[in-house]
């Protein structure tokens, strides 16, 4: 890569929509409140990496990732490191949740407020989903609408400035299970790229395709990709509702391939040339053949009327009725004949169903590139809903100083939250080196390994316990704790520097350099085995490195039984931390929060221990 080229900047917006057919890439920048298409690239995956929406081939899909960001960055000139991404909706969830608070008085209602009531209210969706699925199974909250606002009972589009003192919010949020979000970050680290905006992909594509000045209407919006068919549907200004249909542009291409013994790629360059005279194509017979794109048509109307009547029935399940108008979104909306076959299983005007892209326009424009074509809905809705602050991001946690992944599934813990980004509990406890066991001229000594360096864990500023709560807007911030290093020790070190003879180690002998491992026999070849005196005081050096220095023991109670902690060799102070070892807990398989309390109180674990001290560690709920 040209090492003139910069590196991006915050202003530059680099979207990819994964699709199950192709790749999309779309980079531009908000001019004037519309974000301005820089550059658009598109590759088609080799193989079929992707089912359903969903990555299959991990690696296969980050290499087309990959080339498609390589292009992105000759036609811009740099270097892309952040892209904002979608996820599909192949197993999307939608919940509604309300709340209400009451303020202490009337008062102008501001951001913190807000985002307080939102979060209570998506708090409350997300306890009717955990009540309906797997508890083992957890979601991810990957956005939300709010579809409607009461301010002293009266209903408000917004709240911000105005003055009221009982609220109300009701939110529509949508969530996914956690391996398919986890899929989406690891083909993005793959491809050598940070997740900087995550959202679902009916919600992008509704922010392209119908924006919120639209929203009053009863609209509709059906984003056709290969493998599944999202849709998203708003009223009175709000987002109602989302489903997915797994029936899509794939199902098309499948039927061609029965009836003409194709393989998916001829099938897919047939389903374009529809309008031709004729088409020619060679079968997998290896035989050339040839079709009028009017056989193509009359092949495809019954997979085309099936996809219209499952788009159909979506709709009204949620809808309860035809909508007053529709758009089609997507690879697969260009089908000849399928938005008329939408428009009639619905009972609807085929005028009031149209594809998307006239709108485009209100949120993006480009200098070089021709926008108003139904494909461009999810990626440019990715990009605009990232440059346009559409994604709701009130319950963004920041980790060291990046959004955190969320995989929220009711009340989320410190814990849960550094376990969710790839922490472990080391990290949080920090191990003591290894001790250090060997036997020297008959004399048993152990070392002690260094005690590790506490962890540092910080929320919004002050120190905190894992097992603390976390909120909308915090920040935490964590440095792992780094492991003591393990007693190391050579026979040198422990027969003395003026030692000048030999030694045996297990019976061979070997240097004074060597580095001794738990369990070794050392013998010195001068030494007197007869002679028990002078052999002790030939052992002093290395009785002085095991013996603590003269300070004070640490009387106090663990778990209400008494410990006695001998004097530290350092003379520094006991915390907290060095007494998870002697807690009982196997943190290797921790799956809960621990209870960390000094004398009744939660505490992180750098609290200082006194004497006599309650010390509290246990597993918790």
């Amino acid at each position: 890569m040209p090492q003139e080229w910069k590196k991006q900047d915050q202003g530059l917006i680099y979207a990819l929509d994964i699709g199950t057919r192709s790749i999309i890439g779309v980079a531009g920048r908000v001019v004037e409140e519309r974000l301005e298409v820089l550059a658009i690239e598109k590759e088609e995956h080799g193989r079929r990496a992707m089912l359903d929406g969903q990555i299959e081939d991990i690696e296969q899909v980050a290499k087309v990732a990959r080339r498609v960001t390589e292009r992105m960055e000759a036609a811009l000139g740099c270097r892309l490191t952040r892209v904002c991404v979608a996820a599909a909706g192949r197993a999307l969830r939608t919940e509604r949740g309300h709340y209400a608070m009451e303020l202490p008085q009337v008062q102008r209602i501001g951001s913190d407020v807000i985002s307080q009531l939102e979060s209570g209210a998506v708090a409350d969706a997300e306890s009717r989903l955990s009540d309906e699925q797997d508890p083992q199974r957890r979601s991810y909250l990957v956005g939300y609408t709010v579809s409607g606002y009461l301010l002293d009972r009266y209903p408000l589009a917004t709240l911000k400035d105005h003055n009221g003192q009982q609220l109300e919010a009701e939110v529509v949020a949508t969530f996914l299970p956690s391996e398919v979000v986890e899929s989406l970050y690891t083909v993005m680290e793959a491809a050598g790229l940070e997740v900087a905006s995550l959202t679902l992909e009916p919600i992008a594509a509704l922010n392209a395709v119908i924006p919120a000045d639209l929203r009053l209407l009863n609209l509709v919006l059906a984003d056709i990709g290969a493998g599944t068919t999202d849709i998203a549907i708003c009223r009175d200004g709000a987002v109602v509702g989302y489903t997915m249909a797994t029936t899509a542009g794939d199902e098309i291409t499948e039927t061609l391939m029965r009836r003409f013994l194709i393989d998916f790629a001829t099938a897919e360059r047939m389903k374009m040339q529809i309008n031709e005279s004729a088409v020619v194509y060679r079968d997998v017979l290896g035989l050339e053949q040839s079709v009028s794109g009017e056989e193509i048509q009359e092949t495809l109307q019954g997979a085309a009327r099936a996809l219209a009547q499952e788009i159909a029935q979506r709709v009204t399940g949620i809808n309860g009725a035809p909508p007053s108008a529709m758009f089609l979104a997507g690879g697969g909306s260009k089908l000849l004949g399928l938005r008329e076959l939408v428009a009639e299983a619905l009972g609807m005007d085929s005028r009031r169903v149209a594809l998307a892209g006239n709108n485009y326009d209100i949120s993006a424009f480009s200098r070089e590139y021709e926008l108003n074509d139904p494909e461009y809905a999810t990626p440019l809705g990715i990009a605009v809903s990232a440059g346009l602050g559409l994604i709701s991001d009130s319950y963004r946690i920041m980790l060291n100083g990046k959004p955190a992944k969320l995989f929220r599934s009711g009340a989320l813990t410190v814990l849960d939250l550094l376990m969710m980004n790839g922490y472990t509990s080391a990290d949080l406890v920090g191990r003591t080196g290894r001790t250090l066991s060997v036997t020297v001229d008959g004399q048993r000594l152990t070392f002690r390994g260094e005690s590790a360096a506490p962890c540092i864990l910080r929320r919004n500023g002050e120190d905190t316990t894992p097992s603390t709560l976390v909120y909308a807007g915090d920040s935490i911030e964590f440095t792992p704790a780094v492991p003591g290093a393990s007693a190391q020790r050579t026979p040198g070190e422990l027969l003395g520097e003026d030692y000048a003879g030999g030694v045996l180690i297990n019976g061979r002998p070997a240097a004074l350099d060597t580095l001794l491992r738990s369990g070794d026999q050392v013998i010195s070849t001068v030494s007197a085995p007869a002679s028990p005196e002078p052999e002790m005081e030939e052992a002093a050096p290395w009785q002085q490195e095991e013996a603590p220095a003269a300070h004070r023991p640490l009387f106090l109670y663990l778990n209400g039984e008494p410990l006695v902690l001998p004097g530290k060799a350092d003379g520094g102070p006991y915390f907290l931390m060095d007494l998870l070892d002697r807690s009982g807990i196997d943190f290797d398989t921790l799956d809960v929060p621990l209870v960390l309390q000094v004398n009744g109180g939660d505490c992180p674990f750098t609290q200082e221990l006194r004497n006599n001290d309650q010390v509290t560690i246990r597993r918790g709920q």
